[in-house]
């Protein structure tokens, strides 16, 4: 069996048709499912349309977070629920395009274990956003070694792949790049991003700058390299400032310390930031709290039991569930 884990934030406008999308390529595929929305937390309607798709069709299942944990924690909370053999990871808003998952079922079956969707084409995006993602993710990947131009969370991974992930200890999480880091039997297949379906973006440029500093400092230490370099120059233009001051070039003597104080003090307290972030990214870690907590489950209403999963999250009991 397949399982398809849909995170979904305030997107009321698109499960229904999400689901149903979905559910005919695969039911014209052949392809035996089930679809996971992990509603994290929206402020809409979301959740009542997942108890109601479930009713409908009982191979749509629902977890709904207490509270928003982000996409990442949603992410996990499906892999955590899923039964099938495999799993698709994909956006509700259709710009991952369903048709394109037979193909990936079929690399799969040929051996692969983990199906990664690349964009061919980024849709609408702004020249700024193509270009800050390109800087990112060529962070991540010189230091990584890991092919991340062009990624998405768009993948479909072997239960193998998923356990490995799963058996992480790590809180602070980032799909895209560890799908990647953990290696396997890799094949790609690319793919258009479409427009979304219904409603518009959820993610702002303040929310994807965000984003890309929390995955970036819990996957890299990049920044602690780059405040060594800055620190590094900081302390060159000092020394060449003194020299410039010794030898008599005319700046002036409070000017002269002024500057050689700015740049040191400048170059210092950026240090201490980037080493503070880290620090706190530490304390995140060691405190062990869950990625997410669910409120509910479309299986509640069965009288479904539940149970503590190894990273303490309140996840849905799927012990009988296992392998079709």
């Amino acid at each position: 069996m397949l399982s398809v884990v849909i995170p979904s934030y305030n997107e009321e406008g698109n499960i229904k048709n999400t689901a149903q999308v979905i559910s005919r390529v695969l039911d014209e595929s052949k392809i035996e499912h089930e679809l996971i929305f992990v509603d994290d937390g929206s402020k809409d309607s979301s959740w009542d349309v997942i108890s109601a798709e479930h009713e409908r069709d009982e191979r749509i299942r629902g977890i709904r977070f207490s509270r928003n944990f982000g996409k990442e924690g949603a992410i996990f909370a499906g892999l955590e629920a899923c039964r099938g053999d495999a799993a698709v990871v994909m956006d509700c808003d259709l710009q991952h395009p369903p048709q394109v998952i037979p193909k990936m079922y079929e690399l799969w079956q040929e051996g692969a274990q983990v199906v990664e969707g690349k964009k061919s084409s980024r849709g609408r995006e702004s020249l700024v956003y193509r270009a800050m993602a390109g800087f990112f993710y060529r962070l991540i990947q010189s230091s990584s070694k890991i092919d991340m131009k062009d990624s998405s969370d768009f993948k479909l991974i072997d239960r193998r792949v998923i356990d490995t992930l799963l058996a992480m200890p790590e809180r602070i999480t980032f799909f895209r790049a560890l799908s990647g880091w953990v290696g396997f039997d890799t094949k790609t297949v690319y793919y258009d991003v479409a427009e979304r379906f219904s409603g518009e973006r959820k993610w702002t440029a303040g929310m994807l700058i965000g984003y890309a500093i929390r995955n970036l400092t819990s996957f890299t230490g990049i920044p602690l390299y780059i405040s060594s370099v800055v620190g590094l120059l900081v302390m060159l233009a000092a020394v060449v400032l003194i020299i410039l001051n010794i030898a008599g070039v005319p700046m002036g003597s409070f000017d002269a310390a002024a500057s050689v104080l700015m740049l040191i003090g400048g170059g210092v307290l950026e240090c201490i930031g980037i080493g503070c972030y880290y620090i706190s990214r530490i304390y995140e870690e060691v405190k062990h709290r869950p990625r997410y907590i669910v409120a509910k489950t479309t299986e509640d209403k069965k009288g479904n039991k539940r149970k503590e999963n190894a990273g303490g999250d309140n996840a849905p009991d799927t012990s009988d569930g296992g392998k079709p």
